[in-house]
């Protein structure tokens, strides 16, 4: 009788280590992503699509995702990340038309990689990451659970979008953090093919951020320097703006703009929010093009999912797009509708 007393106790005390132990697990290695799918259409334009050197394109305001007509799907975005006292990983993943041109246009090799880097607490004040990682600059991102417009801002077109290198996260006090960063060429994520590097800097105050990159970038034997500003505040208990601006310049030549983000929520499952930008390129001896564009979007969310219906214009300084008759334009009004899940 003792001895089945003993081994029930040893049994019971492995079951009881084994479930601590995958407690711990659970808390340290975790998986969470998103789906998202859309209907876009024109509402002072044309739908269909046109042929060009072979290649398909859709009369869209013209910034990234978001930009085909009629029924279509983002991403899946699978994120796995260990978290532990000192060390850590994040591998995150995209699938689909928006992961895709995102890792695209970060010149990237590996077509699912979204970022892929590991991290090293040093202190409690200063974290090292080492790898690819999404920009630091601007307001937006390009996971659609983290923006509360669906389509994007001119400002986030034009990038960046991802980084490779090392950085390091200083706090320096409750209220200031620093970070600093040497990197590949802006967008090369998977190769420096030339030897450029790229410097980066970010100031932050409470949830007011200025952002710095500067560096050679491959292809281009004049350095590209960028200023971003992003910040946001609470104006009321229901009401918050966000800002963005930034100045991005290479011997004369590059893009500018600033947008307000003011949302205001009207329950706990509705709110309504309005993307209000200005943006422009700038060239060396030559005039500039601009355009502002006001995007009205709502979210409503049940559960794990948010519906967000969206209505948008934009409005060039010169001709951009085509009306239903074919004829040029400056300006475009379309309508969405998406839905992400988030898990």
């Amino acid at each position: 009788m003792r001895k089945i007393f003993t081994l029930s106790l040893l049994l019971m005390t492995i079951v009881l280590t084994a479930q601590e132990a995958e407690e711990v697990s659970e808390k340290k290695f975790t998986i969470s992503g998103s789906v998202d799918a859309y209907f876009r259409s024109n509402l002072t334009g044309p739908n269909e699509a046109f042929e060009e050197d072979g290649e398909t394109f859709f009369l869209n305001p013209g910034t990234s995702f978001a930009n085909r007509s009629g029924f279509s799907f983002g991403m899946a975005n699978v994120i796995a990340s260990y978290e532990g006292d000192k060390v850590g990983f994040v591998a995150d993943l995209v699938f689909g038309p928006r992961g895709e041109d995102a890792v695209f246009l970060s010149m990237g090799q590996s077509s699912i990689v979204n970022q892929l880097y590991v991290y090293y607490n040093v202190s409690e004040t200063v974290t090292l990451t080492l790898g690819n990682f999404n920009t630091f600059l601007g307001y937006e991102v390009i996971s659609p659970v983290g923006n509360f417009n669906y389509s994007t801002s001119y400002m986030f077109s034009n990038g960046p979008f991802s980084h490779s290198g090392l950085k390091a996260d200083i706090a320096l006090s409750d209220d200031f953090s620093l970070m600093l960063a040497i990197m590949n060429s802006t967008d090369f994520t998977e190769v420096n093919l030339d030897g450029s590097y790229t410097l980066g800097a970010q100031l932050g105050y409470k949830d007011q951020y200025l952002n710095f990159v500067y560096g050679n970038q491959t292809g281009n034997s004049d350095p590209t320097m960028q200023v971003d500003y992003t910040g946001g505040t609470d104006l009321a208990d229901d009401f918050f703006l966000g800002i963005n601006a930034t100045y991005n310049d290479t011997d004369g030549s590059g893009f500018y703009g600033a947008a307000l983000y003011p949302q205001y929520t009207l329950s706990e499952s509705l709110a309504l929010g309005l993307r209000a930008e200005y943006f422009g390129f700038h060239y060396d001896g030559f005039d500039d093009d601009n355009v502002i564009a006001a995007t009205l979007s709502a979210n409503y969310t049940v559960d794990d999912l948010t519906i967000i219906p969206e209505v948008r214009l934009d409005s060039w300084s010169d001709d951009f797009y085509f009306d239903n008759d074919l004829e040029p334009t400056k300006s475009l009004a379309s309508f969405l509708v998406a839905a992400v899940y988030k898990f």
